[in-house]
């Protein structure tokens, strides 16, 4: 005796929704500089270390800004995606389910705003003390263009998971996620 199912399965109904956000805290950059991701590598691949190169503050602060080609800055379309599902769980909503309902559908999200330098004092390794020199938006916008499957997510879901997630997530250095209280967010009512 044969039982025979079918399993319906309907197609993802693809859309695209932007949605404005303004940072309501300073967003604070930190991209890999090429000096350290080679030092990572010389250090993985057992290589004697040249010694430290003295500081340069100047170029520490623009090596940790996310440039974009045509000069604009940048940050990665990823780390909004992150806090958005991470927010889900305020919601308990599972966050393998959110990885496969939206994504933005870019590299890096333009951050509309002026950078400038901070210095901050540090612990690494084993409590040793040192100075980053990093870039700041203190001002700042981004639009993110998300693509998503109705079926399975609406707008408003999005829009709602985007407000918890820049309340209680943030983005960049030292946000709420991570005992900080910087890259936090708000949606710009009537712009989206």
């Amino acid at each position: 005796m044969s039982t025979e199912s079918t399993i319906a399965l309907e197609r993802p109904d693809i859309r695209v929704i932007e949605i404005r956000i303004r940072g309501t805290a300073p967003l604070i950059c930190h991209k890999w500089s090429e000096k350290a991701k080679k030092e990572i590598l010389a250090k993985q691949m057992k290589k004697s270390s040249p010694g430290r190169e003295a500081k340069d503050p100047e170029r520490d602060y623009r090596e940790s800004l996310y440039v974009m080609e045509d000069g604009g800055y940048g940050f990665p379309a990823i780390g909004f995606k992150a806090a958005m599902v991470r927010a889900g769980t305020y919601a308990d909503l599972k966050m393998t389910f959110l990885r496969g309902a939206f994504h933005i559908s870019q590299e890096f999200v333009r951050i509309i705003g002026e950078p400038s330098m901070r210095e901050d004092m540090v612990r690494v390794g084993m409590g040793t003390a040192d100075i980053r020199y990093r870039g700041e938006f203190r001002k700042w916008e981004a639009v993110l263009p998300i693509v998503y499957n109705a079926r399975a997510i609406s707008p408003e879901q999005l829009v709602n998971l985007l407000i918890i997630a820049g309340f209680s997530v943030g983005i960049g250095e030292w946000r709420p996620e991570k005992d900080g209280q910087f890259g936090t967010f708000a949606i710009v009512e009537g712009e989206s």
